[in-house]
């Protein structure tokens, strides 16, 4: 892979793309093939969008705190079917455009691809980053791992500007 020509990513490393943000990225490029990356491969070139789900979720972490969020996720089926090329970017943003007139999601949404062989196990994943090479828009996969929502807080409290032991100023909150 070349040097993006175009990158857009998350703001920070510890962001994900929105469906938003994602969007944002492919805008100007409907002419180009988009090729998702996962597990140091290319998805097969006649690759499905199989499922967009969205979803509000209640749930109460490790800690014994209240969590609530929205969650989009789109549902990659990896297989050879035919001797079609990846799919454009123009055919991927209608079938969101067709999701959305059913199935309205939220734009600011935590985005999870769900993508499996329809052998292997479904895997979740995120996506930090888009670019732009050549006649290309990549899209890089990597695992969704799991968190401790409480020590994820504490952890940017320490990375925080204003706030936490190493504050120079008072809290800006």
């Amino acid at each position: 892979m070349t040097a993006a020509a175009n990158p857009v990513s998350a703001q920070d490393s510890t962001e994900e793309l929105s469906m938003a943000s994602l969007f944002c990225g492919l805008a100007g490029h409907e002419d180009k093939a988009l090729v998702f990356h996962y597990d140091g491969r290319d998805v097969r070139p006649s690759y499905h969008v199989t499922e967009v789900k969205t979803g509000a979720f209640n749930a109460l972490d490790c800690g014994a705190n209240p969590e609530s969020w929205q969650e989009t996720f789109i549902q990659l089926w990896d297989i050879v079917e035919d001797h079609r090329g990846h799919m454009p970017v123009s055919r991927f943003l209608a079938i969101m455009g067709k999701v959305a007139q059913s199935v309205p999601f939220p734009t600011e949404a935590r985005l999870t691809f769900e993508v499996s062989d329809g052998v292997a196990p479904m895997q979740l994943y995120k996506a930090d980053a888009i670019s732009v090479d050549g006649g290309i828009v990549r899209v890089p996969l990597s695992a969704r791992p799991s968190s401790c929502k409480p020590r994820d807080r504490w952890l940017e409290e320490q990375r925080s500007p204003c706030c936490g032991p190493k504050a120079s100023e008072p809290c800006c909150g």
